[in-house]
């Protein structure tokens, strides 16, 4: 996403008559929907004018593109400044600017990190040139546009205030220099010259907005990477800002650990912030400079699936070696790893065994038998009632392990869209804190409510073109299949759905086994690891009533041990059982939610439920982008593509009678997402009452509607009593809402309002009487705005 985007012309008229942070400010919260701090308006405010002074040089073409505050697709960062434009051989360049403000830094024995001053004083970060490699880097390895139209990213650091005292340029830091140029307060000729050796000529081609609705390359899963990372000592990833400083003081914190100075780092990280990522890497870095290093973790799906990845490249008792249960370490004498590291550090336990019956602590066992030990940590995924791990757990035995504990955190989002904003909605909605994150937009991540298992199953399958896509579910249905191979454990009769849990033979490694797409896995065989697309399924321990997320552990199977014991302390402690088994489940189901790097989509068994999620999210409007180069789409009805009806329907009252043709049409490509099918259609709609969500003359995808509750939903609904053969039916778009009652068992209308949703409060609903209701078809459930 592109927050503020013009040529240079326009931008130095930004510059120069108006306040440019007051500008970038506003085009901020229109792009993003949200505001920001008042740190990132100053630096707008001071850096800005800067890079407009290097601009002003005759020879850099005015029609240069000027992009600010570019959002990095599939994560949270944002790159500062981007000027577009074609070089001397009209090939196509991107030049990519990491503004900072800093005065001064102090140097680090860390490779690629400087100390320097912040609010909270002086703190480890990337060196600037580090920073701008890795973010053109990054963009290089995950945007087709980029691979596919050879388009030439060149990244460089400014920083305008910065006097050269050697440190900065320091030859320790020569290598990201090198390739990421820096220029400091005396070098704007020079930066304007490492502008002008890139951009010739104008922007004639909108490079930067086709790199932002570029599709995204497929993306390097941890698990497909561990062969070359482990046997050729490669990295296979970029490590960005807060995942480069993590791994960089772990590595430092190694090498001046023994036996008299034990280390204790514990890192911070919610889902998809690339824990694994780092701690993997980890792996490979300590062991390549001769360090003692393990991986541990008490889960064992991604040991199982690292395993059967390594398999065939490394000696089975090498992978063991390097991959171990948290449990493993009761009788280690203390310091015999010079490392270890603990993924998934929340999921430890007190007691060992398949018992619990053997040792003391695994966290007081980890830290004793090593010299230095990483507890990668999100106290949010903790799982079941075994679960010990915690901040304060770590610092305790560390403690009494005279070991130092330094803490730092991951904050960036790199799977679920990297949207931060998606995982604030979803900790809103599931209750776990309060967010202002209310509505999810589309934009942020493609999560989808379906009104049965089925369609949630086809749409799984129909994404499983890498083998990254599952379906989940709620530890809510017996394991009977398990015993009896031809049965099935969750079935929904009415919808023609009947599956298995995964396999016991394929065990952890249903999230890799390519014949599981069609069985439905639970969080014991996925937390810890990704897919590109999840399905999930919410039983009946997760419901909504009146607005309040409802747990209830007696809805779980009872062989789940997750909650164990919570029955028995339900007896003498209901409001302490409730308390543990509330946030069990409500995390279960927080970890499935965002295992999906690109889409989750998900039932609900539970109506009730199922409107209190699809109400709360916004209905995307298609971006609508002039003159972008873009390959021709071939049109296969029903696979890729929908038809387009001639019907008009209008988002005011009803529309003008109008008979629709439904043999004569053209078609529509679908978005990303969607699975054609017979039930969809498009059509436009005209009027201003829905401008919020519809924009008047949008054509929009809808699904026939076919049954189910359809409060609150927007649809498309037809008057019958306006209905002629001579001159059709009149149509309308709104938000439905209606009052039933039960006469003699049977249920009617009491009455019907259809509410708009606009800008202009002087758009009042319609009220149908219960007469009147009679006449009103609802003929689709709208979906989305195609263009």
């Amino acid at each position: 996403m592109i927050v503020y985007s013009s040529t240079k012309k326009e931008f130095l008229n930004d510059v120069n008559n108006f306040p440019i942070e007051d500008v970038i400010l506003k085009k901020f919260e229109e792009r993003l929907k949200r505001t920001t701090g008042q740190s990132e308006i100053e630096s707008w405010r001071d850096s800005l004018p800067f890079m407009s002074q290097v601009l002003t040089d005759a020879t850099i073409p005015d029609d240069a593109g000027i992009l600010i505050e570019f959002m990095i697709p599939q994560s949270s960062f944002r790159v500062d400044f981007i000027i577009t434009g074609l070089n001397k051989e009209n090939k196509e360049n991107v030049v990519i600017i990491e503004l900072k403000r800093w005065t001064e830094i102090e140097l680090t024995e860390k490779d690629g990190i400087v100390k320097t001053r912040f609010k909270g004083g002086l703190q480890d970060t990337s060196h600037p040139s580090y920073q701008a490699w890795s973010y053109a880097a990054y963009l290089n390895s995950f945007n087709e546009t980029i691979f596919i139209d050879d388009i030439k990213l060149n990244p460089c650091a400014y920083l305008h205030n910065y006097v050269d005292d050697g440190k900065i340029s320091n030859r320790i830091y020569q290598h990201y220099i090198d390739i990421s140029p820096i220029f400091l307060k005396s070098d704007k000729q020079k930066l304007r010259d490492f502008i002008k050796s890139h951009v010739k000529k104008g922007d004639t081609s909108n490079i930067m907005y086709r790199i932002e609705n570029s599709k995204i390359r497929p993306s390097k899963a941890l698990a497909d990477c561990l062969v070359s990372m482990l046997k050729n000592k490669k990295e296979e990833f970029i490590m960005l800002d807060d995942q480069k400083l993590v791994y960089e003081t772990a590595i430092s914190i190694s090498k001046k650990s023994n036996d008299f100075n034990k280390n204790v780092l514990i890192v911070e990280g919610g889902p998809g912030t690339g824990k694994s990522v780092v701690a993997i890497n980890l792996l490979v870095g300590l062991n390549k400079i001769g360090k003692v290093a393990k991986y541990v973790t008490k889960n064992g799906a991604p040991r199982a699936v690292y395993k059967a990845m390594l398999t065939g490249s490394m000696r089975g008792g090498d992978i063991d070696f390097l991959f171990t249960g948290s449990g493993s370490f009761i009788n280690t004498e203390p310091n015999t790893f010079d490392t270890l590291i603990v993924d998934e550090a929340h999921r430890l336990n007190a007691k060992s065994g398949m018992f619990s019956n053997l040792g003391e602590n695994q966290i007081k066992e980890i830290i004793g038998c090593s010299k230095f030990s990483i507890f990668f940590i999100d106290e949010d995924q903790k799982v079941t009632t075994k679960d010990i791990g915690n901040k304060d757990e770590i610092n305790k035995w560390a403690k009494f392990n005279n070991a130092n504990v330094v803490t730092l955190e991951l904050r960036s989002q790199f799977r679920c869209n990297g949207s931060d904003g998606y995982l604030a909605w979803l900790d809103n909605m599931l209750q776990i804190r309060n967010t202002s994150n209310i509505l999810l937009e589309k934009k942020d991540y493609s999560f989808n409510v379906l009104n049965n298992p089925s369609e949630l199953r086809d749409i799984i399958y129909s994404l499983n073109e890498n083998n990254k896509s599952r379906m989940l579910a709620g530890y809510c249905w017996k394991w009977v299949s398990k015993k009896d191979r031809n049965k099935y454990d969750i079935e929904f009769p009415k919808f023609d759905f009947k599956h298995k849990w995964n396999l016991a033979d394929d065990g952890m490694k249903f999230i890799i086994s390519k014949e599981s797409v069609s069985e439905i896995g639970c969080i014991h065989t996925s937390q810890g690891l990704e897919l590109e697309h999840v399905g999930v399924i919410v039983g009946k321990d997760l419901v909504v009533r009146n607005g309040k997320v409802v747990t209830n552990f007696r809805e779980r199977d009872s062989n789940d041990s997750s909650l164990k014991g919570i029955v028995a302390l339900n007896r003498t402690d209901p409001e302490k059982a409730y308390e543990i088994s509330d946030r069990i489940i409500k995390n279960t189901y927080r970890t499935l939610f965002t295992r999906g790097m690109k889409s989750c989509h998900v039932y609900f068994v539970d109506e009730e439920t199922r409107d209190y999620f699809s109400n709360r999210i916004a209905k995307a409007e298609k971006k609508k982008i002039k003159d972008i180069k873009q390959p021709a789409v071939k049109i296969i009805p029903f696979e890729n593509s929908v038809p387009i009806y001639d019907l008009k329907a209008a988002a005011s009252v009803f529309s003008e009678l109008q008979i629709v043709n439904i043999v004569d049409y053209e078609w529509i490509e679908l978005p990303s997402g969607y699975k054609a099918s017979k039930d969809l259609f498009a059509c436009k709609v005209l009027g201003e009452s829905m401008n919020k969500i519809i924009p008047n003359g949008s054509t929009c995808l809808f699904r026939r509607y076919t049954g189910g509750s359809r409060n609150g939903k927007i649809v498309l609904a037809e008057h019958t009593s306006k209905q002629e053969s001579e001159f059709g039916s009149a149509y309308t778009v709104k938000e439905y809402y209606s009052k039933k009652k039960i006469k003699n068992d049977l249920w009617s209308h009491e009455s019907i309002k259809l509410k708009p949703k606009s800008n202009n409060p002087e758009f009042t609903d319609i009220e149908l009487s219960e007469d009147e209701s009679i006449n009103l078809k609802v003929i689709a459930i709208f979906e989305c705005v195609l263009r």
